[in-house]
């Protein structure tokens, strides 16, 4: 039986930290998704169902209130 890995959904407008989370992540098996602005991951989060959601607050767009409302 095949173990499913968690699912992290991270929306993050600054590559650098993006990177850095996904790598620390993905080191302890969990799987990764990324969006870098609220509407991005609005829709991916739709998309993917993920287990988990780290999302900024400071956003272009949408910000990380109303994507959390949202959600």
């Amino acid at each position: 039986m095949a173990v499913l890995k968690p699912q992290v959904l991270i929306i993050e407008d600054e590559e650098d930290i993006r990177e850095l989370v996904r790598y620390n992540l993905e080191r302890e098996h969990v799987a990764v998704s990324e969006a870098e602005s609220g509407e991005a991951g609005l829709k991916a989060a739709v998309q993917k169902k993920p287990d988990l959601i780290l999302l900024d607050l400071m956003l272009p767009g949408k910000d990380g209130l109303q994507v959390c409302r949202e959600l």
